[in-house]
Parts: C-alpha cells; sequence; structure tokens
C-alpha cells in the first residue's frame, strides 16, 4: 500500500495537470529547422537545389521566369530566406530555390 495519503495524492496530481497545461508553449518557425541541402537523397530526387536561376528552364515540368520557392504553393509562408515546404517535412527550403514538384501558387 502507498504511504502518500489519497487527499495529499488528489493535490498533488492536480497541480501536476495544472503544470501541464500551463506550461508555456513555442511556437515552431522556420529558422528552428534544419536546412535542406542539395546533397540530400530527397532533394537529389527532386533535382532540388538553393539558386532557382541555375536551372535550365528548358529542362522545367512547366517552364516559367519566375520559378521560385518563393512563388511556389507547396511552400509554407511568406516572409524569410528559409521557408518550410510541404514536399520536404521537417526542413526547410531557401526562397530562392527551386525542386522539380514547383507548382504555382493560387
Amino acid at each position: 500500500m502507498s504511504t502518500i495519503p489519497r487527499r495529499k495524492f488528489i493535490q498533488l496530481s492536480a497541480v501536476a495537470a495544472a503544470g501541464c497545461l500551463v506550461q508555456g508553449g513555442r511556437e515552431a518557425r522556420a529558422d528552428d529547422l534544419p536546412h535542406l541541402t542539395s546533397d540530400d537523397p530527397m532533394a537529389q530526387a527532386m533535382k532540388y537545389t538553393d539558386d532557382a536561376s541555375s536551372v535550365d528552364a528548358a529542362s522545367r515540368n512547366n517552364p516559367a521566369a519566375d520559378q521560385s520557392c518563393a512563388t511556389c504553393a507547396l511552400v509554407v509562408g511568406t516572409e524569410g530566406d528559409w521557408r518550410p515546404c510541404q514536399i520536404f517535412p521537417g526542413k526547410s527550403v531557401s526562397a530562392s530555390g527551386w525542386c522539380s514538384v514547383w507548382a504555382p501558387k493560387a
């Protein structure tokens, strides 16, 4: 049998539960994510590069002059040099980058 009285156990449990609820959360930011590099296997499969101007326009699926991660529908956010991308979860991509999955924002 436990040596902690039931009333004390309930009080401690209430304090612990309140501590979990009150704990200040921190919003995740793209700056916190590791940057995607061109030597990453997924990046290589998607032909990712940090510099969209280095990609030959003829090799793109949808040739357009303004293709970059900053203008892609799959990139989350509108500010910063590095932004999260739905194609590369857990990593951020360069706003001036490009990959073969680029899709225009609606």
